[in-house]
């Protein structure tokens, strides 16, 4: 399968919102679709905050990824957070994520990204390796850590 991405619009936000939906429910996220489309809606519409790009077919995308944007001094400048990727279980293990790693995190580059982070579970060693052969690494002494304006709904 060749991962095929394009970055996601507003026209997108009705095949978008089923796969940020099933991601959810594979991470055990608990959200309603209202406030998943508030999340959305400004990514949609162009909101510098961050992206999200669709994969596969445009009218069956398999697959998302959305960036969020930060800065940082540390980092020399303008960054990003992995803040969701999935690809639908029934096309996982195909190479699709590698595609979309190696499409993007030059995209990434040559608009001034200068880091790239993300979150993967301790456990999950598949995602793990994904990302080690793209070239991400643990920085020892650190762990995320995040404070809540207020609780999710």
């Amino acid at each position: 399968m060749t991962a095929r991405m394009h970055l996601a619009d507003a026209d997108d936000l009705d095949r978008l919102l089923p796969l940020v939906a099933a991601s959810h429910a594979h991470e055990g996220i608990e959200q309603d679709d209202a406030t998943r489309r508030a999340a959305l809606a400004p990514l949609l519409e162009g909101s510098p905050h961050g992206a999200i790009w669709l994969i596969g077919p445009r009218r069956a995308p398999v697959g998302f990824i959305a960036i969020s944007f930060g800065w940082s001094i540390e980092m020399g400048g303008l960054d990003g957070f992995v803040d969701e990727f999935f690809i639908r279980e029934s096309v996982r293990g195909r190479g699709v994520g590698t595609e979309v790693l190696m499409g993007l995190l030059p995209q990434l580059a040559q608009a001034g990204v200068t880091a790239l982070h993300l979150e993967v579970g301790r456990d999950n060693d598949r995602a793990r390796k994904l990302y080690e052969k793209r070239g991400f690494r643990m920085r020892e002494g650190n762990s995320l850590m995040t404070w809540r304006a207020r609780p999710m709904s």
